[in-house]
């Protein structure tokens, strides 16, 4: 924590301390793991960290899930909130009072994912074939394998929806894997872990058709679908990617847009640091990606704001 408390002391102190008092104590939304209760593991530690980094009294509220979380900031009982992205979306989509600091990044590079459409042996050359062949779609409430996809085909002005005839719902992710391994679809979407260093276009394949699965601005990822094809038997070389979604970007910290500058500054230069300065509370605070974190803007999250308008117009409808 030493390490800590030196670069909080270097910060030149440019703004009054006026937003310091009319806060009173910075409030971070955090929702607990399943099953945590009310408890969050290292919150001293946290609540400590942050707390050198303001310079004012900081303290955790943990939330019984991202509902509760957004009403949080969005009513203005929290200023600072750490979110997926499609609660992020929420919450942007719901008063526009919010904005993105900083996001993970994963060790390897990647700081989100993409949908793919992927193929066997050819069988489904582009997206214009998808309704003359069997597409394996992964539950409805899959991000990777659904969502996604859906979201990201429709904004595209591509004409699918759930309900289209050739989509094929599986029970799981697993099983619609089962069923392009097994021939019982031509297709399926799943996802891959990506960075965003590549602009791919909604409507234009990410690779050309037939071209081997593995390549591209995809990283090794044995968690994505490509790799648990491999595993289940398909080779590299009989795998074909046929359109990659754009990119949803993992979650972000974000803090309410009338925060003070000062104060967003702080943030951004403490949680941009935190992963070498004190990696013990970047654990703590990030365990899925373990990578650090980067600045990130409103613009990343432009196909979390797509998923978000699909799911509305779904509950529209009922």
């Amino acid at each position: 924590m030493a390490a800590l408390a030196l670069l909080a002391a270097s910060w030149p102190d440019t703004a009054s301390a006026d937003w310091r008092d009319d806060i009173g104590t910075f409030r971070i939304g955090i929702v607990a793991e399943p099953g945590g209760g009310n408890t969050v593991p290292g919150l001293a530690l946290l609540t400590d960290a942050y707390t050198k980094a303001l310079g004012m009294k900081a303290e955790f509220v943990v939330a019984r899930d991202y509902q509760a979380l957004i009403e949080a900031q969005v009513d203005g009982r929290i200023q600072y909130a750490v979110y997926s992205a499609i609660a992020y979306a929420t919450a942007s989509e719901r008063c526009g009072c919010v904005e993105p600091l900083v996001a993970p990044v994963d060790v390897d590079g990647a700081t989100g994912i993409r949908s793919v459409l992927v193929t066997r042996d050819g069988k489904v050359p582009d997206l214009a074939a998808m309704a003359s062949h069997r597409i394996a779609l992964a539950p409805a409430d899959s991000i990777g394998g659904s969502l996604l996809p859906l979201a990201g085909l429709a904004d595209a002005g591509v004409g699918i929806s759930e309900d289209s005839p050739y989509l094929i719902r599986a029970a799981s992710a697993a099983a619609a894997e089962t069923m392009l391994v097994d021939g019982e679809a031509d297709a399926l979407f799943g996802w891959v872990a990506s960075n965003d260093k590549t602009a791919v276009p909604d409507s234009q394949p990410a690779l050309p058709a037939g071209q081997p699965a593995g390549t591209g601005d995809q990283v090794a990822d044995p968690n994505g679908t490509l790799a648990r094809l491999e595993a289940a038997g398909l080779s590299k070389t009989s795998v074909q990617v046929v359109w990659t979604s754009g990119l949803l970007r993992y979650g972000p910290h974000a803090v309410r847009s009338d925060l003070d500058p000062e104060a967003k500054r702080r943030l951004t230069v403490f949680l941009t640091n935190l992963k070498s300065m004190t990696p013990d509370v970047y654990d703590l605070l990030e365990a899925t990606h373990s990578g650090g974190f980067t600045v990130t803007s409103q613009e990343d999250y432009a196909t979390a704001a797509a998923i978000v308008r699909l799911v509305s117009g779904k509950e529209g409808r009922q």
